[in-house]
């Protein structure tokens, strides 16, 4: 009886370490660069920013999370899968306390369709860092709101 009962616990003991070596892997993400948290970058363009125009969307929400802008926008479409989009920073940094930022948010949207559609898009913001300072104001064009960046 003592070989069943020690094929029993061997058995018992491989399942156990296999369940342990399945867990969710969300710790490993901690160690990854960070640049590889923000789907996309800011744009630090004057002249682009100036020649930006773009299709009609609905900007519904703007936040930051450690160095990412993230935007909820929708606009109509047939799917959504063709969109193209960017955010442009003006280049220009107004002498206030603290500094502030303009920015604004591009669609291209070549979709013609009534359906309506919304996205989550984030942009690293650590390039919009200012040396000697550590935190900034985002202005977006077409969001009431101005966005604190604490770096």
């Amino acid at each position: 009886m003592t070989f069943n009962l020690l094929k029993k616990l061997l058995f018992v003991s491989s399942i156990t370490l296999c369940f342990f070596n399945m867990q969710c892997k969300d710790d490993d993400d901690v160690d990854l660069p960070e640049d590889t948290i923000c789907q996309d970058v800011v744009i630090i363009d004057s002249e682009l920013y100036k020649n930006t125009s773009s299709d009609t969307y609905r900007l519904s929400s703007a936040s930051i999370a450690g160095d990412c802008l993230i935007i909820n926008f929708g606009a109509s479409g047939c799917s959504g899968s063709s969109w193209e989009y960017k955010m442009v920073d003006s280049g220009a940094v107004a002498e206030s306390l603290p500094e502030q930022r303009f920015l604004k948010f591009q669609l291209v949207n070549n979709e013609d369709c009534l359906a309506f559609f919304t996205r989550e898009q984030s942009f690293d913001i650590r390039s919009l860092q200012i040396e000697g300072s550590n935190q900034i104001i985002l202005n977006i064009e077409g969001f009431s709101e101005s966005l604190t960046y604490n770096y």
